[in-house]
């Protein structure tokens, strides 16, 4: 059996000090020590994007990444884009465009399109449908989904050209 050995993360702004085998799947970490929810369990092998999360802005799958690769690197999650209240453009879009049957699959499509407007400064339409091309949706949201990526990318073209200063969240009433 492995030791466990000593990691400090920094995920969503707080930094966390970790005890745990350095192979351990950071999607372990962030559901079961950080009680993060937002990354789900979905297949274990990287393939179906559910427990997609940020690192140093890129998405990535957490199931994927072992808890000693990450280092001093920045993790955001689903929890860490916004706040009830101050939602992230992305998840404000989504809300909209009522995007969600199940639900299983959200995080995953909102941390990709975050991404993807992390990296791209004007994402047009194949690089929407790229970002999301290896995530699963089972329950067939796919237009609603991709309406919600549409309108994200607008929402972020806008603040952009407004020089708003807020471009990657937006003030919601509760």
């Amino acid at each position: 059996m492995k030791e466990a050995a000593s990691f400090s993360l920094n995920v969503n702004g707080t930094v966390s000090d970790i005890e745990a085998g350095g192979a351990t799947p950071l999607l372990y970490i962030l559901r079961n020590d950080l009680c993060l929810n937002g990354p789900k369990y979905g297949c274990g092998l990287g393939e179906c994007g559910a427990c997609a999360v940020l690192i140093d802005g890129r998405p990535v799958r957490s199931c994927t990444v072992p808890l000693k690769a990450i280092g001093d690197r920045k993790v955001t999650t689903l929890e860490g884009l916004g706040k009830p209240g101050h939602l992230h453009i992305v998840q404000r879009a989504f809300i909209e465009e009522a995007a969600a049957q199940c639900g299983y699959c959200l995080n995953g499509m909102i941390i990709a399109i975050a991404g993807l407007l992390e990296a791209t400064a004007e994402p047009n339409e194949s690089d929407i449908r790229a970002a999301l091309r290896h995530h699963l949706c089972r329950c067939g949201t796919h237009m609603e989904i991709l309406a919600a990526a549409r309108r994200a990318v607008a929402y972020a073209k806008t603040e952009k050209s407004a020089g708003s200063g807020t471009e990657d969240r937006i003030e919601v009433s509760p």
